[in-house]
């Protein structure tokens, strides 16, 4: 037997879907309304599970479609417990690995007490951190800069590519980066796109699959099939390639910068 309750009396946001002797919370997210939406359930890699609907679909009918899809979320959110289960918070020390376009490399601290400031540079197959008073915090912080200055040089490159092959975008639209725990990336109603500085790690497949996903919002405001039909033609492989980045999520995201 399943059921479904809501976690709030009054216009939830957040419901608990049950299924056997398992529950799940699942945040719900109304879209504005098209006539070819449908009702679409999202794991993203941390757990969280988003249910997206067309703003006036009855209550009723999104709790019906989550309930057919129980079995396939519980499944996602066992894989991804699975998944993290050897997953080990840094030490930021030599010899531990950092990825970088898909790639590892390994860090090197290297204490140099007579240089002013703290520095990461890629050196061949070593991401090189030098300076005085090296603490895990400051190795850390040294680290994260620059992973986000590569990653501006990365983005912007990667949506320059990718803008030339759209017949919506004549220019790269107006983007930022934001850190997000559930999110690789997304685009305002406005059209501002916002990329995760982590997916930088991924390999540029990855990296430009995200972006397409973001620029196909420009023309496709929601995950309607006339959505999904842009990422087909533009990259058909796109499934495959989502599913290897989620993957990897727990050595991108739950290990990545910052932590």
């Amino acid at each position: 037997m399943t059921s479904v309750e809501s976690k709030q009396d009054e216009q939830p946001l957040e419901y608990v879907a049950r299924y056997g002797d398992r529950e799940f919370r699942y945040h719900l997210c109304y879209l504005p309304q098209h006539k070819k939406a449908t009702i679409r359930v999202h794991v993203h890699p941390n757990g969280m599970v988003q249910v997206d609907a067309p703003k006036n679909t009855q209550l009723p009918a999104i709790k019906t479609a989550v309930q057919r899809r129980a079995r396939w979320v519980l499944k996602h959110l066992s894989d991804i417990e699975e998944r993290n289960r050897d997953v080990r918070p840094r030490q930021w020390v030599s010899g531990e690995s950092q990825l970088y376009l898909g790639r590892r490399y390994v860090l090197k601290v290297i204490s140099d007490p007579e240089q002013k400031k703290v520095t990461a540079k890629l050196i061949g197959g070593q991401l090189r951190v030098q300076g005085p008073d090296l603490s895990a915090e400051r190795i850390q912080k040294a680290v994260r800069q620059w992973y986000r200055e590569r990653a501006l040089d990365v983005f912007q490159r990667r949506l320059e590519r990718m803008v030339e092959h759209l017949p919506w975008t004549a220019t790269v639209p107006v983007w930022r980066m934001m850190e997000m725990q559930t999110q690789w990336g997304s685009c305002s109603p406005e059209g501002t796109v916002l990329l995760n500085p982590h997916l930088v790690k991924a390999p540029t497949k990855a990296i430009d699959y995200v972006i397409l996903h973001e620029l196909c919002h420009l023309e496709e405001h929601n995950h309607s099939p006339r959505f999904y039909g842009l990422l087909d033609r533009f990259m058909p492989e796109w499934r495959s390639v989502k599913e290897k980045l989620d993957g990897a999520s727990e050595s991108i995201l739950v290990v990545g910068i910052g932590k």
